[in-house]
């Protein structure tokens, strides 16, 4: 196999792509010898995922570097840019959450997540919080025993913040510097590791609160306090001097590899990450890409600390940190224990990640075999009528058989009238024909949540673009349940069995589509402010938004005026929209 192409492959570093029979890359990796690493694949006797994935090669191609450095930078980059099927990735495109203190214009307090961080004299980031309920509840709490700024903007006057005593009112106010820069001083302190603070204030405010009799408040910051306890309880072991590292190890058995990240600040153990994951080429080369992925997006440490097996050189120059090792003392121990908890996890997980993997990747199998066609990726669609006139439609994507949430799409449909087949080909139509224009990667299947109606306004729409893509529609029951697959070419059921895994795989794409639709709705109706519902009116831009919130101030407001009132700033069919939103929303 690709024996003339193999002859001709340098004995030189860079950066490998393998491709299927449709175009799409579906791994990417790098060496130090192209020609060795490529023939390797070809020439020996591949096992798992290996051999799934080389089974899929329709032909290769490769970029040569001038060193291997070079090789794994550009290998990275890649990845990120085509996230190829078979490449191990984060488990989602999150990055963990941080506490962040402002120092300048206010002091602020808040919970951010950086995709990339940005160092800045006047902000100080504690975290990561693995636990980003935990991180939220501790600003709050600060946030109430503390003065700080709670607006996003600055208003013209002191808000009920100010007179809940609860901010110092910089709106209005000139705050002497020694005020402020004792508040911070506690807060940062507190943050750093000086529990005290916190718990002595708190135990203030509950004596203070028992004393006015105010015994809900007191009862309400009793518990915040046990909550303070309870979290620090679990950084109790110190295991250095006031040090901030990462601590990482790993354990590789049955084709699978376990991650393991202790994160270490201020000397304290302030929580842990764990993966687990089934490799295609060398594990240590996998491990060393993941480690580089994960901290392009979440906050690197002063020091990462890692087994002296892997290239600790490459992590260097791609992390711009200190990547190091330990033989002895502290560090060693914490390697160590590292070690122990990645395989205790992967002794816990492997069963799982087994049977997720027959759940997900078996049951699209199963699906690619019943339709005839080879099956990586499906787009889902929902489409839901809003309060009985606007309609929202929701697009979900499965890669082999698991949820791609970072490629999930919400969609306003522009139409005015609860139509199902125009909003399918609406949304039909703008999500493949941007798709065409931006280059973007293509399903092999669509399933539209619906049956004979949505099938056809999805071929009408893809015929007029000139795609081949399969569609099938899938049907509830009365009881609005999973029932049947539609084939979207002869309008046929498929006989499936009702406790197969193939069928069960349909249920959950099924019950994932109309969950993220009914939760888009719900988030457009929990926004609930005067902006937010103009948003949800076609017709509606921005600067006769900002006329009407002008005008009225407030969706109360806007509700109790006439159609006639609402056209002095607006034309009148879209008045009459306005209105009529308006009228269901308060019903």
């Amino acid at each position: 196999m690709f024996k003339e192409e193999l002859q001709i492959v340098p004995n030189k570093p860079g950066s490998y792509q393998m491709y299927n029979k449709n175009n799409i890359i579906i791994y990417i990796g790098k060496a130090k010898d192209l020609k060795k690493r490529l023939s390797s694949y070809f020439r020996m006797t591949n096992t798992g995922k290996t051999a799934v994935m080389v089974s899929e090669i329709a032909y290769f191609k490769y970029i040569i570097t001038t060193t291997e450095l070079e090789a794994f930078i550009l290998e990275l980059n890649l990845i990120k840019e085509y996230n190829p099927k078979y490449n191990i990735l984060l488990k989602d495109d999150k990055s963990y959450p941080y506490i962040e203190y402002q120092k300048k214009p206010f002091p602020t307090l808040k919970v951010t997540r950086y995709l990339k961080i940005k160092k800045h004299k006047d902000k100080v980031l504690f975290g990561p919080y693995v636990n980003s309920y935990a991180a939220r509840r501790i600003v709050n709490l600060i946030n109430r025993l503390y003065p700080l700024k709670k607006c996003n903007n600055l208003p013209k006057e002191v808000c009920l913040y100010y007179h809940i005593h609860e901010c110092l009112g910089y709106c209005v106010k000139k705050i002497p510097k020694e005020e402020i820069l004792t508040m911070e001083k506690e807060i940062l302190s507190f943050l750093r590791g000086n529990e005290d603070i916190i718990k002595n204030k708190l135990l203030e405010k509950i004596d203070y609160y028992s004393k006015e009799m105010n015994y809900e408040l007191a009862l309400e910051l009793k518990n915040e306090l046990k909550f303070i306890e309870v979290i620090l309880e679990k950084q109790k072991v110190e295991f250095l001097d006031k040090e901030d590292m990462d601590v990482i190890n790993y354990y590789f058995n049955n084709g699978y590899l376990t991650i393991e990240i202790l994160f270490i600040r201020n000397g304290k153990l302030i929580g842990t990450f764990n993966d687990i994951f089934m490799v295609t080429d060398n594990y240590l080369e996998e491990l060393e890409t993941y480690i580089a992925l994960f901290y392009q997006k979440n906050e690197k440490p002063k020091e990462i600390y890692l087994p002296n097996e892997i290239n600790l050189d490459n992590l260097n120059n791609i992390t711009l940190t200190k990547v190091l090792t330990a033989s002895r003392g502290k560090k060693r121990k914490l390697l160590l224990m590292a070690k122990e908890n990645a395989k205790v996890n992967h002794e816990n997980n492997f069963k799982k990640a087994v049977l997720k993997l027959e759940r997900t990747k078996g049951a699209n199998d199963e699906l690619s075999a019943l339709l005839g066609i080879n099956i990586t990726r499906i787009d889902v669609f929902d489409n839901s009528n809003l309060f009985g006139s606007f309609s929202v439609s929701g697009m979900v994507v499965f890669i082999d058989g698991v949820p791609a949430k970072n490629k999930y799409r919400k969609y306003k449909i522009l139409l005015d009238k609860n139509d199902d087949y125009q909003t399918m080909k609406e949304v039909i139509y703008r999500r493949y024909y941007r798709a065409l224009l931006e280059k973007d990667n293509l399903p092999e299947l669509i399933i539209v949540d619906g049956g004979i109606n949505q099938i056809r306004a999805s071929r009408e729409v893809l015929d007029s673009l000139n795609l081949n893509i399969k569609v099938c529609g899938l049907v509830k029951n009365n009881q609005h349940k999973t029932n049947d697959l539609i084939d979207g070419n002869t309008l046929d059921a498929y006989n499936i069995d009702k406790t197969s895994k193939l069928f069960h795989y349909l249920t959950r794409i099924q019950d994932e589509v109309h969950r993220y639709t009914i939760n888009y709705h719900k988030q457009i109706r929990s926004k609930g402010s005067i902006s937010s519902v103009l948003d949800n009116v076609p017709g509606i831009g921005t600067k006769r938004k900002k006329d009407l919130i002008k005008a009225f101030g407030s969706v109360k407001n806007m509700q109790e005026k006439s159609i006639k009132e609402l056209n002095k700033y607006l034309p009148i069919k879209i008045a009459e929209n306005l209105y009529n939103y308006l009228k269901q929303i308060k019903n």
